[in-house]
């Protein structure tokens, strides 16, 4: 685990070029401040030990992790708002209830992350979209089998999420 010290002395020698690095990526000084200092709360919560002969590719490339995940953030929200536009405003969630549904669309696209593309995709199109096997082999151009074994991958890749912690 990271000492303090380290974090700390990473954190003074480098937090300004990282602030400027992330407000140049994201063109908002509010962003960038919050994603400098995630991405050295991360660095105190891993449980190695860091020695760096670069720290400043080592945190770009900590900050890029979460500069992608931020995007992902906003793409996800940006289509939920739509979506939510699309809704009469008698049926609309509260403002609570929209947080939390964001929330959990944010960890849905977490967990999905972590698969390839095609496993993605055919998960995606029978939990989302309801179709058989046989609908998403003929839509991707694949086997049964191949589809089986695609949907049996993402549903092992989310249990093992799911369940990563109490193991």
């Amino acid at each position: 685990m990271p000492s303090n010290d380290s974090v700390q002395t990473l954190y003074s020698d480098h937090h300004g070029w990282l602030h400027a690095w992330l407000r140049s990526k994201l063109g908002n000084a509010a962003d960038a401040a919050d994603l400098a200092q995630d991405t050295f709360v991360r660095l105190l919560q891993r449980r190695e030990h860091l020695q760096l002969n670069t720290p400043r590719a080592f945190l770009r490339t900590v900050a890029r992790g979460l500069v992608i995940d931020h995007w992902r953030r906003e793409e996800l929200h940006k289509a939920y708002l739509e979506a939510l536009a699309q809704v009469p405003e008698a049926q609309a969630p509260s403002a609570e209830t929209r947080e939390l549904l964001l929330e959990l669309l944010e960890r849905i696209a977490r967990m999905l992350d972590g698969l390839k593309p095609k496993v993605r995709r055919a998960f995606l199109l029978a939990q989302c979209e309801g179709l058989k096997h046989q609908a998403i082999a003929d839509q991707m151009g694949i086997s049964i089998r191949t589809v089986e074994r695609y949907i049996a991958d993402a549903l092992y890749h989310c249990y093992l999420l799911r369940y990563a912690d109490e193991c």
